[in-house]
């Protein structure tokens, strides 16, 4: 037996054998999710993966979203799920020898210490990402456990950890 698919803006259609079967796609809640959650997942993933790279995972996640709606439209936290989905699909990138933070220079920085860029990327993942959501995105430390499915407590420890870090990076006291 053999059979096709084709995605059509409001229907999926699957042909088996000769028989056509449609089903309905929530393409609307899946419209009203992106239009609320891209910018901010978007944000994450820029934190995790640094510039293009993070905006490359942004747009792979929602293409998987997009294609798993059904089972990713009904979880709990579907924006935090897209983001791991993301975070994996930007460490392919880092692998590749992407670097985080450079794409434009820091002369392209408005008023950002040179040394700034290098010591963000020297620290770890998830501090790097808590310390750019909560100082350049201006997210709560409730907003960043819910995307990092962290609890709040971890989210403050990773914060204060790499300001100390960036602290002492950059010999600021």
């Amino acid at each position: 037996m053999w059979y096709e698919v084709w995605d059509l803006p409001l229907y999926r259609v699957t042909m088996l054998g000769g028989r056509m079967v449609s089903q309905p796609v929530a393409a609307e809640d899946f419209t009203t999710f992106m239009r609320d959650c891209e910018p901010r997942l978007r944000q994450a993933l820029i934190a995790a993966c640094g510039g293009q790279a993070g905006r490359d995972a942004a747009c792979e996640a929602l293409a998987y979203g997009w294609e798993h709606w059904d089972r990713v439209g009904v979880m709990a936290n579907p924006i935090g799920y897209l983001y791991r989905v993301g975070v994996q699909r930007g460490r392919t990138s880092a692998r590749r020898g992407v670097i985080l933070f450079r794409g434009g220079g820091t002369d392209s920085l408005p008023e950002v210490e040179p040394a700034l860029v290098g010591a963000l990327e020297s620290l770890p993942d998830r501090q790097r990402t808590v310390v750019v959501l909560v100082h350049c995105f201006e997210w709560s430390l409730s907003e960043v456990a819910d995307m990092l499915a962290l609890s709040k407590s971890t989210v403050q420890n990773h914060l204060e950890r790499g300001m100390r870090s960036l602290r002492r990076t950059l010999g600021v006291r």
